[in-house]
């Protein structure tokens, strides 16, 4: 039989017990404190809001609802921007199932209002403003009433969604004395810090996103900044509309020189690597379907026959500049197949214009600077014109070119447009001032162009 424990060693059994259970509980309490910690996910949008803007929302959501975010701050300040953009954002925010925080830090103009109004609580920084959406174009006039309609009735819409006043909504775009200590009859809304709490257009002044977690009663949380990858910046940089202009006008002047002088190579290179560019981003971004990347190549195509193979400017070439601008424009918006319900029509007419309008800006600067170019010497060497048994057309100067001018000869091959001519037994490169030259036609010089004879059918 063995013997009973002693008394001291059943009170040290018992302290061992007791400290290794405290020590449990301890553990068990900072962990259940560190679980129910928040997460507070925040990002900035201090830019226009084009598309670039629109993908660093899309991406954050992503982010925030993987990280299984409790609340999305939005760090804003902008002046506006695209109004489609603007749409897309609103929508992200409204159906957002993780409750979003805007703090205004400076303004909330137009676009940057319709954002605002969209999240479930609106904070301020002292002396920002939010209202001023009526819908204007690039130069800053005020659209027609279609324009304002729809942008009013987007607002009203969004405010009644967060239970917000929709006749002040309404009166940031257009005048209607709702507010008459604010803004009497020909006076939009624009509400500052002060008035928007008043007008419970603001849910309290905030500096920083731990100010607005105080505000909104979190006291346990923990703030996940958004950081731009490298990738993402580059993409954001391309879908910037001044970028993005610049891109389709390499293209459209890329192609137009080649097309007048085929052979270079060089501003072929150029357009493809500027549509390289152009369509990558806006692929990546969800904008560039594979059929509109391929109708895009398609009209490419077309416009290589027309120059290389088939003589003049007929159908080929027509079809491919109408595939070209199509696919461009096309890329700008979002549309399923033609269905532009959700873009609207006025949206792709905005992005018709926008490519065209930039389409006759690279055709006249190509022809602009295609002109000077050729007659410079680094057009001179880009541009090889030299055959083993016309070596004489390089020594000649310019004085002897210009004194052809006048003359008629006839054309040695045919000319589409490039090709050679003989003039007094003297054979020379040339091109056509447009029109399609059969071997044997009689032509006439009407311009020197760097070492061509820029010729016309007699």
């Amino acid at each position: 039989m063995k013997p009973f424990p002693s008394q001291s060693t059943r009170f040290l059994f018992t302290a061992i017990v007791f400290l290794l259970q405290l020590t449990i509980h301890q553990d068990l309490q900072a962990q259940t404190i560190s679980e129910t910690k928040k997460i507070i996910y925040t990002f900035e949008l201090k830019q226009e809001i084009a598309p670039a803007a629109w993908r660093t929302v899309n991406n954050c959501f992503k982010e925030a609802e993987d990280l299984k975010a409790d609340i999305i701050v939005l760090h804003l300040n902008t002046f506006g921007g695209e109004l489609s953009n603007a749409d897309l954002i609103r929508n992200r925010i409204l159906d957002s199932k993780i409750p979003v925080y805007v703090l205004i830090d400076g303004n909330a103009a137009s676009a940057g209002a319709l954002i605002s109004i969209a999240c479930n609580k609106i904070f301020m920084k002292p002396g920002s403003t939010i209202g001023a959406a009526s819908v204007v174009n690039e130069t800053g006039e005020i659209m027609p009433d279609k324009y304002q309609s729809y942008m009013r009735g987007m607002m009203r819409a969004t405010a009644e969604k967060r239970g917000r006043d929709p006749k002040i909504a309404e009166g940031m775009v257009s005048p209607n004395s709702y507010l008459k200590d604010i803004a009497d009859s020909g006076r939009i809304i624009t509400l500052t810090t002060d008035e928007a709490i008043r007008y419970q257009y603001c849910d309290g002044i905030a500096s920083d996103v731990d100010e607005v977690c105080a505000l909104a009663g979190i006291t346990n949380f923990k703030i996940v900044k958004y950081e731009a990858s490298v990738l993402d910046a580059i993409i954001s940089f391309l879908l910037n509309p001044f970028v993005n202009s610049i891109l389709i006008l390499i293209i459209i002047a890329g192609i137009y020189f080649e097309f007048q002088h085929p052979g270079i190579g060089f501003p072929l290179f150029a357009a493809l690597t500027a549509a390289v560019l152009y369509f990558a981003p806006l692929y990546l971004d969800g904008m560039a379907a594979n059929w509109e990347i391929l109708v895009f190549v398609i009209g490419l195509i077309l416009l290589v026959v027309e120059i290389f193979i088939i003589p003049g400017f007929g159908i080929a070439g027509i079809l491919g500049i109408t595939f070209i601008v199509g696919s461009l424009t096309l890329s700008l918006i979002a549309n399923d197949f033609f269905d532009f319900t959700f873009s609207g029509t006025d949206n792709l007419l905005y992005a018709f214009l926008r490519v065209v309008s930039v389409m006759i800006a690279g055709i006249s600067g190509g022809i602009f600077i295609g002109r000077n170019f050729l007659k410079t010497t680094m057009g001179q060497r880009v541009i090889l014109t030299a055959t083993l048994e016309d070596a004489k057309s390089f020594s000649e100067s310019v004085n002897q070119l210009n004194s052809l001018i006048g003359h008629s000869g006839t054309a040695m091959t045919d000319l589409r447009p490039a090709g050679s001519v003989e003039i007094n037994k003297i054979r020379h490169d040339s091109i056509s001032d447009g029109d399609f030259i059969s071997k044997n036609d009689i032509v006439k010089v009407i311009e020197i162009r760097g070492n061509y004879l820029v010729v016309r059918k007699n």
